[in-house]
């Protein structure tokens, strides 16, 4: 419910000023160029004795890690989600997500074991 008075507060149903422009929406966090992240890359262990691959620490726009997370999935060939700002890849891929994310300019780093 309070989503949606949030919603209807932040819109502008109608004005009598004639040379009124409403404010384009825009991202509010800006994406540092890929140099100057560093990603954090480590195994997860879920239960049912599955693993699943994680990557945090990135600093950006939620759209910008839709991407990123749409073009590992992609690249490794496994599912995954987007969630919380962090990605998560389905399978043991860790070495695969390093280097992918290694050719695009990020610096990594192992996390965990």
């Amino acid at each position: 419910m309070s989503k949606k008075k949030d919603d209807f507060r932040n819109r502008i149903v109608f004005s009598t000023n004639p040379n009124f422009k409403p404010e384009a929406e825009t991202d509010e966090t800006d994406t540092p160029s890929a140099e100057q992240q560093t990603l954090y890359v480590s195994l997860e262990r879920l239960k049912g004795g599955k693993v699943a691959t994680i990557v945090e620490n990135f600093i950006g726009s939620e759209t910008a890690l839709q991407d990123l997370g749409k073009m590992l999935k992609n690249k490794c060939g496994t599912g995954g989600t987007v969630k919380d700002g962090i990605i998560h890849i389905q399978g043991e891929q860790r070495e695969k997500v390093i280097q992918l994310l290694g050719s695009l300019g990020y610096k990594t780093k192992r996390k965990g074991g």
